[in-house]
């Protein structure tokens, strides 16, 4: 199946390890996992940015494998969990450097293109997200106000 927004297959990404067993050479329990994820998650981590931590620094391969929960799981179970999720919040920032770029550079055709594509995507995920009540209904995206969702 061809991506949305380019005319490529989508074949490329990382794949998951393929036993779905923990490895006999890791020595973390998954409660460790979990106060690593924890701790992680106070000092200002996203939850992307933690496993890759836990991956390149502690060598944990997969956290749900380990600690039997996914690293949002585990914030949520914490009331660690932002209000707004990561993938959403890349997509406002995203949003608003378009729209500081369009300001100095009007005629930039590709760029509006690429604005309007990110406030369509933005809106998919803001629907995805009131559906499944990870955001309350009330919530909407206002690019005018859109800066102020980053601080």
């Amino acid at each position: 199946m061809a991506r949305m927004y380019s005319r490529r297959k989508g074949k490329a990404g990382s794949k998951k390890p393929a036993k779905k067993q923990v490895p006999s050479w890791l020595r973390y329990k998954g409660k460790e996992v979990e106060l690593l994820v924890v701790k992680l998650a106070k000092e200002g981590k996203n939850p992307s940015q933690i496993g890759l931590h836990l991956r390149d620094v502690y060598g944990i391969p997969d956290t749900k494998i380990v600690a039997g929960k996914s690293i949002t799981a585990i914030l949520k179970e914490k009331k660690l969990q932002k209000e707004i999720p990561e993938d959403l919040m890349a997509m406002i920032k995203k949003d608003v450097q378009l729209r500081k770029h369009l300001e100095r550079n009007r005629k930039d055709e590709t760029a509006k293109r690429g604005l309007i594509i990110t406030e369509s995507k933005i809106k998919k995920l803001t629907k995805y997200y009131k559906k499944n009540q990870r955001i309350p209904e009330s919530w909407k995206f206002e690019p005018a106000k859109a800066g102020l969702y980053l601080e």
